[in-house]
């Protein structure tokens, strides 16, 4: 019998097929700190729940900050300054408005010396999390609410000059994977004849979950990302404890594995949450986020290699002939390539829709349901007290969110996008459907694209698909702009990046 060795590999050719994973090469850092609010804050976030303070901590929230700047492969020839940094924040909150995200960048700009506009803020969107708004500041625990915004700020500013004295050359390569967490949520109660956020299961629900591994010249792993489209709903009224959700597990789980901090980012999740939520019960709320863990590591298990392709060598004779496939480094032009980097920012106008209320509608929607939950009181019905603090907390939030609208008649949604390499990072306000994502991934199938909503706060509330209006969907029956604003948002951000991958 005899052996075969490399010899044996018949005419390799020299450009066979090959696979490279979408990559990067930026300089980067990142840092994190815990931000959980004393308990006992103020902490309802639901309109059925009974309780106002939180009374404990599951998990502690985090807020994380992440620098990544141009020079990733310019840096070998000791040109180490780069251009303009992405500077990401992401906090472990559900949400804040126009004032709140002024507090929290005022200190931000003065702890770092960064200006606004430098900094994109994105949130978990965890529902455990407490309501952290100024109007809340009145009610039991909310007393330090101004000062808690303006620490977290203050936090954050001495994170970025901190992250910021540290940038290295890294790689990063880009992954993707499924988890079924997700599941759609606009459900038709024939029972009650209207519509429910709730577990849909012949609904098919996007199921994508995009990962990075980013690695040291020296091959050692200095973060992973994952990018996924949920609602952190799994903890709902009955939960009286401060939390990140699902979100503190999958971090864990992920860290333990790979021993490097692990940054998530919000897809566009507005008809998206979890199959099981809605419970008090954190077990669930950690369980969901092992599954997402699992997922995430998985796709991570799989990337390739940092700055190489996986290219077909030619056959090797055996009891079969096998074709043999070896990951070799990329070439000059193509790590080059992986060094662009380069942003966008710009605003969409979109029209508000024509049925919006006005204020003085509201104030007397206040009205008749404050006079509602007081009769309700009175004659000891604690359920139907219940729902009339449910609708009352409905109507207090949108008249907050009318006291914030630009004037006009178009609401101005800012958007952000980054270029890292082969991929993509889109930052935008409010809280978009997962057509947003699987739209434009579609359109740009060999490109990663991160998608992060809700960043720079709340913004416009839900956008919609065209489809879901007229339908009295919660996400529809508060949305603030008209129908088709989410279609015009896809079709400008594609344009863009049709003319960025020409």
């Amino acid at each position: 019998m005899s052996t075969v060795d490399s010899t044996s590999v018949t005419s390799a050719p020299a450009s066979g097929p090959r696979v490279t994973a979408p990559q990067a090469s930026v300089r980067f850092g990142i840092a994190h700190a815990d931000i959980t609010p004393p308990v006992g804050t103020y902490h309802r976030m639901w309109g059925a729940a009974t309780h106002e303070r939180s009374e404990g901590v599951h998990r502690p929230l985090r807020a994380t900050v992440v620098i990544m700047a141009e020079g990733g492969q310019d840096a070998a020839s000791g040109d180490k300054r780069g251009g303009i940094p992405l500077v990401l924040v992401s906090l472990d909150h559900c949400l804040v408005g126009d004032e709140e995200m002024r507090i929290l960048l005022d200190q931000i700009t003065e702890n770092s010396g960064l200006p606004h506009e430098i900094v994109t803020v994105v949130f978990s969107h965890t529902h455990g999390a407490g309501l952290m708004t100024l109007d809340r500041r009145t009610l039991p625990g909310g007393e330090g609410i101004p000062e808690y915004l303006r620490w977290v700020g203050r936090t954050i500013g001495k994170l970025i000059l901190e992250v910021g004295l540290r940038l290295v050359t890294a790689n990063i390569v880009f992954g993707q994977g499924r988890c079924s967490l997700a599941a759609f949520r606009d459900q038709w109660d024939d029972a009650t004849g209207q519509w429910v956020c709730g577990y849909v299961p012949e609904k098919p629900a996007d199921d994508s979950v995009v990962v990075a591994r980013i690695t040291g010249e020296d091959g050692r792993t200095l973060a992973t990302l994952v990018n996924y489209a949920c609602h952190p709903t799994t903890l709902a009224w009955d939960n009286r404890l401060i939390s990140p959700d699902y979100i503190g597990a999958l971090r864990e789980e992920v860290e333990r594995a790979t021993g490097a901090p692990c940054l998530f980012i919000q897809g566009a999740s507005g008809e998206l949450g979890p199959v099981e939520g809605y419970v008090g019960d954190i077990e669930v709320a950690d369980r969901n986020g092992r599954q997402l863990a699992y997922a995430s590591l998985a796709a991570l298990t799989a990337l390739a290699p940092p700055k190489t392709t996986y290219r077909y060598a030619g056959p090797v004779v055996s009891g079969a002939t096998i074709g043999v496939w070896k990951h070799e480094p990329l070439d000059a032009a193509a790590l080059k390539a992986l060094g662009s980097f380069r942003s966008r920012r710009w605003t969409i106008p979109l029209d508000y829709r024509a049925e919006l209320p006005t204020r003085e509608q509201v104030a007397a929607d206040l009205e008749k349901w404050t006079k509602a939950e007081s009769d309700a009181a009175a004659a000891g019905d604690d359920a139907r007290r219940r729902d009339c603090r449910a609708m009352l907390e409905r109507q207090t939030r949108m008249a907050r969110r009318l006291e914030q609208l630009p004037p006009g008649d178009h609401y101005p949604l800012e958007v952000r996008l980054w270029q890292l390499g082969d991929a993509f990072l889109l930052a935008v306000p409010g809280e978009h459907y997962s057509l947003l994502q699987t739209a434009l991934r579609a359109s740009m199938p060999r490109h990663p694209l991160l998608v992060a909503t809700i960043a720079q706060g709340w913004g416009p509330s839900y956008l919609p698909d065209c489809d879901t209006y007229g339908k009295g969907i919660y996400q529809e029956s508060i949305a603030i702009v008209a129908p088709g604003s989410l279609e015009r948002v896809i079709e400008e951000v594609r344009q863009v990046l049709v003319d960025w991958t020409k």
